[in-house]
């Protein structure tokens, strides 16, 4: 019972002490201005933790998110940049993300990789070296006005890319909970092998996952592009690890079956939280790198622990 409520409640404490402590080390911390700045520059990761969650649910990784967010945010400006309307240019972007995430699925269904690691390693070395292609190796800038408004606007007081972020969410949280392919997507990380003789469309719902997942970067290059009024052939770089991170912290689990998108959304304000506080602390880059590092190494602590109480 209690390690059941630990894991429920477990990242919303964690979070809530992080809070505490930050705002008693900083006065700049604990403001409306500072928060809604953690809450908008949460927002891409939350976004790439999402499309990691249903991979990691699965029992898979996406290792191509960065590399993929890169690549969109490059086509979006391009596209943007060669006159076409910003819709137009939206829907490429989001269509190159979802793309690339397809080709993800296929390579492990259709030809058999033996590993979604092997898989999504390739696809994160050609997304990026397409971003650098497209881009020449430079910033694409100056994008219209209009489509910047996806990252650095705002509707009222609350930032447009926090309200993105929450509708998606919700979404989510609606395909993965009352849905037959969301039921079916943890079924597949609690047992393959199972959910194979029970009928479930295995390849079919995995490459729909790594579809989404692409997708899901691809929303987050926009919201990213957007708020750097640019499209950077270099962004995203390491990008997958703080959405695993987020994902684990946030309840999942490695091997699969388990995971939920509110944990996975505090998991990323954690992460969020804890770069901001660490920036307001004058805490160097490189040790800010370090204690990423820690906490990755300590969530994947967490979740063998989380296993060999179930057992």
């Amino acid at each position: 019972m209690l390690m059941k409520w630990l894991k429920q409640l477990g990242p919303l404490l964690a979070l809530i002490v992080m809070i505490a402590l930050l705002s008693a080390a900083s006065p700049y911390f604990f403001t409306v201005e500072n928060l809604f700045n953690i809450f908008r520059q949460s927002s891409v990761n939350a976004l790439l933790a999402l499309g990691q969650l249903l991979v990691i649910i699965t029992a898979g990784i996406d290792l191509s998110v960065g590399s993929i967010l890169a690549l969109c945010t490059v086509v979006a400006a391009k596209c943007l940049k060669a006159g076409l309307p910003v819709a137009t240019s939206l829907v490429i972007a989001l269509g190159t993300g979802a793309f690339v995430g397809w080709v993800n699925g296929i390579l492990l269904t259709k030809l058999k990789l033996p590993h979604p690691f092997i898989s999504t390693l390739g696809t994160m070395n050609v997304a990026r070296g397409l971003a650098l292609i497209i881009s020449g190796g430079f910033p694409i800038s100056d994008l219209p006005e209009s489509f910047r408004v996806w990252g650095a606007e705002s509707l009222g007081f609350v930032p447009v890319p926090v309200l993105v972020v929450v509708l998606i969410y919700l979404g989510f949280h609606f395909f993965l909970s009352q849905t037959v392919a969301g039921r079916d997507i943890y079924a597949i990380g609690g047992n393959k092998q199972a959910a194979f003789y029970s009928g479930i469309p295995v390849n079919k719902r995995l490459v729909l996952v790594y579809l989404l997942s692409g997708l899901l970067a691809g929303v987050a290059a926009i919201i990213l592009a957007g708020r750097m009024n640019s499209g950077f052939p270099l962004a995203g770089t390491g990008a997958e690890l703080d959405a695993i991170a987020a994902v684990i912290i946030g309840g999942a689990s490695f091997f699969g079956g388990v995971g939920n998108v509110w944990g996975t959304l505090v998991g990323a304000l954690i992460m969020g939280v804890l770069r901001n506080g660490l920036n307001l602390l004058d805490v160097s880059t490189y040790w800010q790198t370090v204690v990423i590092g820690a906490i990755i190494v300590w969530a994947v602590w967490i979740d063998v622990l989380r296993q060999r109480f179930a057992k």
